[in-house]
């Protein structure tokens, strides 16, 4: 495979409640930018919704992304990330330097996070990238990429089914009858067990009843394999729905090179403003929060926050990547702008002060951190029996990220 050299795209979108998608708009390049219009037939259908509320309002025109943008972030969203891209560009020995998003958009699997693709035809879908390959295929090829090795066909195309995946860790599809699932690899730069620490982290969090993916581990060529049920696709009695999604960047309106001015205040801002049952949903970010801080996930960028929308209203979706990071020094802080007493610091007392911002009392909002505090404490060790981890396994987790002194610092 060469560049795509498309100077053109046209985008598919996959209705709410419906299992086959239909042709919305077009992406055409302008210089290094993108720039997007809705088809006049889309914008007559029934049933038709724009891509984002905020960025492409669903009207005649042609849109172009404001700021430092290339692309609108809503379509952004649909492309790989830095795992897919890696995967593209190994797949594509000559595309590494003369890259473009419209490139990586189309070379990418077309399985996507959320509910749209990117095709050369406006009348004939052909989707990119689809198959059942195993778990021993995905764990072979991906290997094999880090090595930087060859791969056989099979194993090439086992590969692109999952590269429109996001994030930078190794991972692939697994579709199973009516279950679709995120599978998620160790990595060779591991200096620890992190798929059975996400595993962890994720059991955790569904046990202090915070609103989560469902997850499990399986074992392949002996290695450890976290799968992620997908909650972007639902069955019906037409087929698989694809269910739209705008990440926390998007509903920002940031890019890849902004994410130091994402801020909890302004997601709270917009989760009042824009989302279905906001007082709810403000609760639910603020555990959320909560949880990072007391297992030591300071990764919760704005690509790791996301909203459902349908077209009326925006909807949390379940938390994913909660991912225990370990910390050596006597500091934490979040990537996410906490705007606290303590700027970004990770502590309890942090948090607590800026609980107002989600519509809490600073009494109510100091029971649900104990809660939660408790909660992480009691079972923790429930979790790693579960996870089967090793004595030294736990041991390297525990206050190493999960419950971190530095994060219970001045907290009573």
């Amino acid at each position: 495979m060469t560049t795509s050299n498309a100077q053109t795209a046209f985008v598919w979108i996959w209705l709410p409640g419906e299992a086959d998608p239909v042709v919305a708009g077009r992406l055409e390049k302008h210089g290094d930018r993108l720039l997007f219009t809705y088809g006049q037939s889309y914008r007559g259908r029934e049933g038709a919704i724009p891509f984002s509320p905020l960025e492409l309002p669903l009207k005649a025109g042609t849109f172009e992304p404001e700021g430092m943008n290339i692309v609108h972030p809503c379509l952004r969203d649909a492309a790989p990330d830095a795992w897919g891209r890696r995967v593209v560009e190994y797949k594509n020995n000559d595309l590494k330097a003369a890259a473009d998003e419209l490139d990586y958009m189309m070379l990418s699997g077309s399985d996507r996070i959320g509910a749209l693709d990117f095709q050369e035809s406006s009348t004939e879908y052909q989707p990119r990238g689809l198959g059942h390959p195993d778990l021993n295929q995905l764990l072979e090829a991906v290997s094999l990429l880090e090595q930087n090795e060859p791969l056989p066909p099979e194993l090439d195309r086992a590969l692109l089914h999952g590269s429109s995946v996001g994030g930078a860790r190794p991972k692939a599809l697994i579709n199973d009858a009516d279950q679709q699932h995120i599978a998620k690899f160790s990595s060779t730069t591991d200096t620890h067990n992190v798929v059975k620490g996400e595993y962890a982290a994720m059991r955790l969090a569904k046990l202090a009843c915070i609103d989560v993916a469902e997850v499990s581990l399986q074992k392949s060529l002996n290695k450890d394999v976290l799968l992620v049920r997908r909650f972007d696709r639902y069955c019906t009695d037409k087929g698989v729905c694809r269910r739209a999604m705008l990440s926390g960047l998007s509903l920002l309106g940031l890019n890849e090179m902004e994410p130091q001015y994402a801020s909890y205040q302004d997601l709270a801002d917009l989760i009042r403003q824009r989302f279905d049952k906001p007082r709810e949903t403000l609760h639910e970010l603020y555990r959320r929060l909560i949880f990072n801080i007391l297992i030591g996930n300071t990764d919760d960028h704005a690509r790791n926050h996301a909203a459902f929308w349908d077209g009326d209203r925006l909807k949390l979706t379940p938390a994913y990547d909660l991912c225990p990071i370990m910390h050596t020094g006597q500091e934490a802080t979040q990537v996410m702008q906490l705007g606290g007493a303590e700027g970004n610091h990770s502590t309890l007392t942090n948090v607590l002060s800026i609980c107002a911002s989600f519509q809490l009392d600073e009494y109510t909002a100091r029971d649900v951190i104990n809660t939660l505090l408790d909660c992480v404490e009691v079972n923790w060790s429930v979790v790693c029996d579960e996870a089967e981890m090793t004595d030294i396994e736990r041991n390297r987790l525990w206050q190493r990220a999960i419950l971190n002194p530095y994060c219970l610092q001045g907290w009573e």
